[in-house]
């Protein structure tokens, strides 16, 4: 008997009818995500930092090319767990978006701005590997929560870091930032974070920036703090923020002030509360939400 290696195409289509047996139609358009595990994208000072890619896909386009998020994780700017948010950012992948979540150099290897140079290094190689990954390297976004959400701000905002860049020749601009939660002020007592190291050493804010204690130092905090390095110069890409009504960890009061800064100097920002929603959780994934934030994409990528 001869064997046969079938395509899809000429495969012939079981079509006998069972009794009792139901057939549910499909269109080979429904959406899947694929997962490829820890791609390094940068080694820095002995340090290996990795990409956990998700990938859409459906059987009438199994190699879709699609716009890329490029999200943060966040973890107070300690070392993170990358996989924390893999099963909710997987709703944008089944909207049609390359997901890329960003391992960052943690505070306890690397100071500020360390953790925005990575993040825009992992933009470059998103886009230096747009064919291996199905990107459509004009259409990419940054994205990130908590810290990774300070991060995405800053990543999407500075165009500076020539020396930074490990890609030469590669863009690390992106065409919006998406904001959750973000720890993005330390300029108002007990905003980021609610907590009683608010600015000492030993807080997040204090061992990112060095171990210093900021309480004292109004330079340091201006140039953490992602208001106070926005003015009517600064060139940004449209922004979406939500933030939750009852944050235990980042006040919701950070995000406004950031709001208030961006709308003030002109720039193209949207802020979403999410009612009763803490630091994070189910909240800022329902459909309402994953919709709110794909007509935001649609709109960064038609600009």
């Amino acid at each position: 008997m001869e064997v046969k290696e079938w395509t899809y195409e000429e495969i012939p289509e079981f079509t006998e009818e069972i009794e009792g047996v139901q057939v549910i139609q499909t269109t080979g358009d429904e959406m899947g995500v694929s997962y490829i595990h820890n791609v390094e994208y940068a080694e820095i000072d002995s340090v290996r930092l990795h990409l956990q890619i998700l990938l859409p896909f459906s059987r009438n386009n199994p190699e879709m090319v699609c716009p890329c998020i490029v999200f943060v994780q966040g973890s107070a700017w300690l070392p993170q767990d990358v996989f924390h948010q893999l099963c909710r950012v997987s709703k944008l992948a089944e909207r049609g978006y390359v997901v890329a979540v960003v391992e960052y150099r943690h505070s306890g290897i690397a100071p500020f701005p360390a953790q925005i140079m990575d993040a825009r290094n992992a933009v470059r190689f998103m886009r230096a590997h747009a064919a291996e990954y199905h990107v459509d390297a004009e259409n990419i976004v940054i994205a990130g929560d908590s810290s990774g959400g300070h991060t995405a701000m800053f990543a999407g905002m500075i165009h500076d870091d020539v020396e930074n860049n490990l890609f030469p020749g590669i863009s690390a601009e992106v065409k919006g930032i998406i904001n959750y939660y973000g720890s993005c002020s330390v300029m108002n007592e007990d905003s980021n974070p609610i907590q009683v190291l608010h600015c000492q050493p030993d807080s997040p804010e204090g061992l990112v920036m060095g171990r210093v204690d900021l309480r004292d130092n109004l330079e340091l905090k201006k140039k953490l703090s992602v208001e106070c390095n926005i003015t009517e110069e600064t060139v940004m890409p449209p922004t979406i923020i939500f933030h939750g009504t009852k944050d235990r960890l980042v006040n919701c009061e950070g995000s406004v002030i950031l709001y208030r800064q961006m709308k003030k100097c002109g720039k193209d920002v949207q802020l979403y509360f999410i009612k009763g929603g803490d630091h994070g959780g189910a909240e800022f994934w329902t459909s309402q939400v994953v919709d709110i934030v794909d007509d935001f994409l649609k709109y960064c990528f038609r600009r």
